[in-house]
């Protein structure tokens, strides 16, 4: 079953501090991930695994691959869809916020590990100690911590700010901070 690049120009005009171009230009990057999901999905379908192995073989290239193309699909619609701005957090979710040393201290720490370089900064909720934690990590497929619920997603790739931003990442995660969706991430945090 072929995977459906999803329609967020609700976001347009939306959020503060991205114009339109910026979302655009997102957005094309985001369906070109889908996209490439959708071929690596449908060449595998039809492939001989019987000869997979670590030095070369197109089964096994494709399923090296196939993660990113997973990852960068799903992890923007993560993005995307936790942009909103709106002040909707849920009690239980303040709880948690509070016992992390409270909403200020987690975001800074969000947008601490976003600065790191250039990839991905997440919220998530730890199933292992039932407590928030930030991550870092700056490739889709490597370095994404497992046994987690997601529960905020910050792409800080360049192309997620270059158009409205240059080279002033700190600039961008000030917008993003402001713009997050927290009936979004109370609604995930739900979830657990």
């Amino acid at each position: 079953m072929a995977h459906e690049a999803k329609n967020y120009d609700y976001l347009k005009g939306a959020v503060k501090g991205l114009s339109d171009s910026q979302l655009d230009q997102h957005f094309t990057l985001y369906k070109g991930y889908v996209a490439k999901l959708n071929e690596i999905e449908e060449k595998l379908a039809g492939m001989d695994n019987s000869k997979a192995n670590y030095s070369f073989n197109e089964y096994s290239e494709l399923k090296r691959r196939e993660a990113v193309a997973f990852n960068g699909s799903f992890l923007h619609e993560l993005y995307f869809e936790n942009l909103g701005a709106d002040e909707a957090i849920s009690p239980e979710l303040a709880k948690a916020l509070e016992a992390a040393g409270g909403k200020d201290k987690v975001m800074a720490d969000l947008k601490a590990a976003a600065l790191c370089g250039p990839g991905w900064a997440i919220l998530t909720l730890n199933r292992r100690d039932n407590k928030l934690h930030t991550y870092f990590f700056g490739e889709h497929h490597l370095g994404v911590p497992i046994d987690q619920d997601i529960l905020i997603v910050l792409d800080s790739w360049e192309h997620a700010f270059m158009v409205d931003y240059g080279i002033k990442r700190p600039d961008y995660l000030g917008a993003f901070l402001q713009n997050i969706k927290w009936s979004e991430v109370s609604k995930r945090f739900g979830k657990k």
